[in-house]
């Protein structure tokens, strides 16, 4: 039985979400923009003026893995429709900096080049100072897609800290991992 696949989704006043049952899609409008997203056949979603179900038709493995994938998607795009979502990256290192080239942003991350990476679109690149890059949108995949490609230009590596500073392009909410030093041997003669 599917815990999450269970749950219905409430559907906030400033979201519309209605159903293609010709195409299996389903589409949620909302303050921050529409999206649009095709479900497997075998699921059956329902839509009532307050939430949305999604339920399954047999137990079989498949059909219990596409129920709380489905269920959590249709969510993914409720949040994304009424709210947006957001990421947040920080860049630390000797002269080190982003900043916004238009609709492009604007890496200096120790190489002997600057690395542009386009804005696509339905998404938003924002910097606050030198140090820190915002990525906002209402698709989360896209938005955490992004994010990860900021982040892969310089990832922050185990042996790159000195001290307790580390150098690299990181998410706010990361610890960097760290290798341990060289240590001296004790007892050798």
């Amino acid at each position: 039985m599917s815990r999450i696949g269970d749950n219905p989704i409430p559907i906030p006043d400033n979201v519309q979400v209605t159903l293609d049952e010709d195409t299996n899609s389903i589409i949620v409008t909302g303050p921050r923009g529409e999206l649009k997203w095709q479900f497997h056949p075998d699921m059956v979603v329902t839509v009532s003026d307050e939430e949305v179900v999604v339920n399954r038709p047999s137990n079989q493995k498949q059909h219990k893995a596409l129920h709380g994938l489905t269920r959590s998607l249709i969510v993914n795009m409720v949040q994304g429709a009424s709210e947006g979502f957001e990421k947040r990256l920080e860049l630390q290192g000797i002269g080190y900096r982003a900043e916004m080239d238009g609709e492009n942003l604007r890496l200096r991350v120790g190489y002997s080049h600057d690395v542009v990476i386009e804005s696509p679109e339905g998404l938003e690149i924002a910097t606050e100072g030198n140090n820190a890059i915002i990525v906002r949108g209402i698709d989360k995949q896209a938005v955490g897609q992004l994010a990860a490609n900021i982040r892969a230009v310089r990832p922050v590596g185990p042996y790159w800290a000195k001290g307790t500073r580390w150098s690299g392009i990181k998410y706010a909410d990361e610890q960097p991992r760290r290798k341990a030093g060289k240590q001296a041997k004790i007892g050798i003669k």
